[in-house]
C-alpha cells in the first residue's frame, strides 16, 4: 500500500513570501538517506521555517519519501510527521508538482533512475557514486546538461569543520608551498560472525556495486580537487583482506571486492597525496579520517572536526638515535585552530547551497560532472590495481 496525497503548492496564491519545493526523496530508508539527508538536513530546514533567499522569500521543502518496502517507508514518514510517501517511484517521478529528484539508493540503479528523472524534467541532486562506471556517469551529466536542468552531487566532506579549516589555512598562505598530503581513513568493520557488521553486506559484493575503491576514491577526488589541487595521475593497490563475511541474516558469503585501498595521487603543483582507506584497520589516531598536510612553512593535521598546526618556527629538530628513549614529545608544539563559526551539519550545508542554486542561480560547481570525475578516478584506481601501473587522469570535456 502507498500514500502520496499532495499538499497545496505554497506560493501559488497561498503566500507570496514562501515557495514550496517538492522533493522526491528516493532511498531514504537506508542509513545515509534517512539520517543525513532526511533527518539532519531536510527536516531541520523545515523545522527552521524553510530556507530564506536573498529577497526574503523562504523556500519550504515538501518531501515525498520513496522506498521499495511500503511498510518501512510508511513507518519512517509517520515517525517524522510526514504524510507523503509511496512505494511507486514511477508515479512519484511523474508528478509535475515535485520538481527535484533526490537519490540515495543503490549505486547500480542510480544512472538509470537519473536518466528517467531527467526525461521527466526534474532537477537532480544525488549521492555519489553517480554510477558504477564512467560511461554511465558521464552520460548522465551530458543528458542533464542538454536538458538544461539544475544538478548537483553530494560532496559532503568539503563542509566538515576539519576540511574547512584546512582550506582556510591554504587560502591564508599558512603552508607556503604544499609538499604532500597523507590521508588515513577507516575502522574495523566486524565480519558479522561474532559481532554484527556496521556496514551492509552489499558493500562487499561486486554484483551489488560494493568495494572501497569505488566508494572512497569518489570522495578523495573531490576532496583533493577542491582543497589541494586537481588530480593528475593515480597509482592504486587494492586488497580483499577478509574474504568471508556474514550478512544481515547471519548467512556466510564470499567478499569478492576490495575492503582496503592504498592509493597515491599526483596533483597539480607537484603535490603528492597518499590515502590509505580500509575497513580492516583498528583506529589509533585522533579520528576516523585524518589528513596530514606538510608545507615549506608549516604543517597541519585535521580530522573530521579538529585541526592542529605546527609552523616552521615551532618545528623541533629531532636527532635520530634508536639507542635512547625519545627526547621530544612529538605531540607537543602543535596549536589547535579555533572554531571561527558554529559549524552546521555538512550534508545540510550543501543542501542549503543547492537550494540557493535552484532559486537564485548561484554558483554550484559540485555537479554531475564533478560526480563523473569521482567515478573516473575510482575506475582508474581499479585499472591501476589490475595492471600494476601508474595511470594519467584525463580531463573530462565539459
Amino acid at each position: 500500500m502507498s500514500h502520496s496525497a499532495h499538499l497545496p503548492i505554497i506560493g501559488n496564491g497561498a503566500s507570496m513570501s514562501e515557495k514550496r519545493l517538492g522533493i522526491i526523496m528516493n532511498g531514504v530508508t537506508g542509513r545515509m538517506g534517512k539520517n543525513q539527508h532526511l533527518i539532519r538536513s531536510i527536516l531541520e530546514i523545515m523545522k527552521a521555517g524553510g530556507l530564506e533567499l536573498a529577497d526574503g522569500v523562504r523556500v519550504m521543502p515538501d518531501p515525498i519519501l520513496v522506498g521499495r518496502d511500503a511498510g518501512r517507508v510508511g513507518a519512517l514518514a509517520r515517525e517524522h510527521g510526514l504524510d507523503r510517501w509511496t512505494d511507486d517511484l514511477d508515479a512519484a517521478i511523474a508528478n509535475p508538482d515535485d520538481t527535484l529528484f533526490f537519490d540515495a539508493a543503490t549505486t547500480q540503479a542510480r544512472a538509470s533512475l537519473l536518466f528517467k528523472a531527467i526525461d521527466a524534467g526534474k532537477n537532480i541532486y544525488c549521492e555519489k557514486p553517480t554510477a558504477d562506471n564512467l560511461e554511465d556517469a558521464y552520460a548522465v551529466y551530458k543528458k542533464a546538461k542538454a536538458a538544461g536542468i539544475k544538478h548537483g552531487v553530494v560532496q559532503d566532506k568539503l563542509w566538515l569543520p576539519g576540511i574547512r579549516k584546512l582550506k582556510y589555512l591554504i587560502d591564508a598562505g599558512f603552508f607556503g608551498r604544499i609538499l604532500s598530503v597523507r590521508g588515513e581513513f577507516g575502522y574495523w568493520v566486524f565480519d558479522g560472525e561474532q559481532e554484527p557488521a556496521q556496514r551492509p553486506s552489499w558493500n562487499y559484493k561486486k554484483s551489488e556495486g560494493g568495494g572501497i575503491i569505488l566508494d572512497m576514491l569518489c570522495h578523495w577526488r573531490y576532496v583533493l580537487d577542491s582543497t589541494f589541487g586537481a588530480v593528475k595521475a593515480v597509482s592504486c593497490l587494492g586488497a580483499t583482506h577478509i574474504p568471508k563475511r556474514w550478512d544481515e541474516h547471519n548467512q556466510s558469503y564470499s567478499a569478492d571486492v576490495d575492503d582496503a585501498a592504498y592509493a597515491t595521487f599526483q596533483l597539480e603543483g607537484d603535490i603528492i597525496a597518499h590515502f590509505n582507506s580500509s575497513w580492516c584497520t583498528r583506529v589509533r589516531r585522533d579520528d576516523l579520517l585524518t589528513l596530514h598536510v606538510d608545507g615549506t612553512n608549516g604543517s597541519a593535521v585535521a580530522g573530521l572536526r579538529r585541526c592542529r598546526i605546527q609552523s616552521l618556527v615551532d618545528t623541533p629538530m629531532p636527532v635520530w638515535n634508536p639507542d635512547i628513549p625519545p627526547t621530544i614529545d612529538y605531540n607537543d608544539g602543535w596549536e589547535e585552530v579555533p572554531d571561527p563559526v558554529l559549524y552546521d551539519n555538512a550534508f545540510k550545508a550543501q543542501w542549503e547551497l543547492f537550494i540557493h542554486h535552484l532559486y537564485e542561480d548561484s554558483a554550484f560547481p559540485w555537479d554531475l560532472l564533478a560526480g563523473a570525475k569521482g567515478v573516473q578516478l575510482a575506475e582508474l584506481g581499479l585499472q591501476s590495481w589490475s595492471e600494476g601501473r601508474w595511470l594519467q587522469v584525463p580531463d573530462l570535456e565539459t
